[in-house]
């Protein structure tokens, strides 16, 4: 059986995939140029052997029947290998025959040779049998067997015309049979080869899409995780904070006997858990945050200002919080409202939380193509230094930051921040935007 395909079947060279239109066609034609050969060298093989066998039964003689034998036994041979290989390149059987195909094509050969030596009307079997073996083996092995072949049939031819020189149409027919044999062979297997190139750089393309598309889908999962842990960070943890907050400071209020200014923290509580709730429902879904629905950003900004003072006089904090707007605001991209609104309730829930501080100012500026926002407060203050290291540790400390900076890039806009320990802490941010007026 062949080590490589004798020629491509149907559906393998059916299946190759194509890059493009010219290249659909390219395949289309490769392919039915290939069926066209695979099918005229089969039928071709089994015409030549039916006449030579009809050729034999009609000359008589005692060992007729020893021949049919021999080419029956030729047929099932040359049908086996060709049968097997077929199914094997149509993937419907596991066998792989293409390690046999030396073999194959050597017992082919051989029995060729024996029915040759019995009757010369087999001489003619040798010009699909040549095709074999310029396929199967190395170029240097097949024309000296082809010669060799080729020698054989003028021999075959001789010796049945009883002459005692060889006539020139017996020699010539065979060696010119033989050269177009080898050209024709030679052309096969240079179409063969593109084809088979063409198979290669497609499956190739193939796996690379798949690679592309593998690859894309998890960059997906990384950007929509990456998105759910700033929501998370901003809005979840933040509120979580803050109700673990007043829940203390409640728990205190009822340990004093202060039963109102417990109840009020506790109605705080259940707020924030609300507001939390709408949050999560928001992101989840990838819209914009509930502050914002119906708002502009600056009446959104100024409530977040009201509710950090009152968030932080529930918690036994003295802090005061104001909105201060400079230019005429104007209508922003959803995106650019929601980074503005989120980097202002990160760092403002910083400061509650953290800075110790009597004083946050949130100052909006629209100026021009970029609006601006600077949130300050004259609390305690850090260390840059440490924050940048914090940013990368393990236990996730300092993702508001990473947080924060990533929101921004995203929009091609930058983020500072200016802070030393105890003088307080100012996180700038610098957006750009489309001209307009705010609703």
């Amino acid at each position: 059986m062949p080590a490589t395909p004798l020629l491509p079947s149907p559906a393998e060279s059916a299946g190759i995939p194509a890059k493009g239109p010219l290249n659909a066609l390219e395949n289309a034609s490769s392919a039915a140029i290939l069926r066209v050969l695979r099918v005229t060298l089969h039928t071709g093989f089994a015409v030549l052997l039916a006449v030579a066998l009809v050729r034999v039964f009609v000359a008589g003689g005692p060992l007729r029947w020893l021949w049919a034998a021999a080419g029956v036994v030729l047929a099932a041979v040359y049908l086996a290998g060709t049968v097997l290989e077929k199914r094997h390149a149509e993937a419907r059987t596991g066998f792989n025959p293409r390690r046999y195909g030396l073999l194959w094509l050597g017992l082919v050969s051989a029995l060729w040779a024996f029915l040759l030596a019995g009757s010369a009307d087999f001489a003619w079997l040798a010009f699909p049998i040549f095709f074999l073996h310029l396929h199967l083996l190395p170029r240097r092995a097949a024309l000296p067997a082809i010669t060799l072949m080729t020698l054989a049939v003028i021999a075959s031819q001789w010796a049945a015309s009883g002459a005692p020189v060889p006539h020139a149409a017996a020699v010539v027919g065979p060696v010119l049979g033989a050269v177009f044999s080898v050209i024709t062979g030679l052309a096969y297997a240079a179409l063969y080869r593109e084809a088979e190139n063409q198979r290669r750089a497609a499956d190739e393309l193939r796996r690379t899409r798949e690679e592309l598309a593998r690859s894309q889908h998890e960059a997906g999962m990384l950007a929509e995780r990456e998105r759910l842990a700033r929501e998370i960070h901003d809005t979840l943890a933040q509120g979580l904070s803050s109700i673990v907050l007043l829940g203390r400071a409640a728990g205190q209020s009822l340990d004093e006997g202060d039963a109102a200014t417990a109840s009020a923290r506790l109605a705080l509580v259940q707020q924030t858990a609300a507001d939390n709730l709408a949050e999560a429902r928001s992101f989840v879904r990838g819209l914009a945050s509930p502050q914002l629905e119906g708002a502009t950003l600056v009446e959104a900004l100024q409530r977040l200002c009201g509710r950090t003072e009152t968030d932080a006089a529930a918690s036994g904090v003295a802090l005061r919080c104001r909105l201060e707007v400079d230019g005429e605001p104007r209508e922003l991209p959803q995106p650019v409202r929601v980074t503005l609104l989120r980097a202002a309730q990160a760092s403002l829930a910083n400061v509650r939380e953290h800075a110790r501080a009597a004083t946050a100012v949130v100052s909006l500026a629209f100026l021009g193509n970029e609006v601006t926002m600077d949130i300050y407060d004259d609390g305690a203050g850090f260390d840059p230094m440490a924050a940048a290291a914090a940013t990368n540790a393990d236990d996730g400390s300092g993702f508001g930051l990473r947080s924060l900076a990533e929101r921004v890039t995203a929009l091609d806009g930058s983020v500072a921040v200016e802070a030393a320990p105890g003088e307080g802490t100012v996180v700038g941010i610098r957006l750009p935007v489309e001209g307009g007026s705010d609703g």
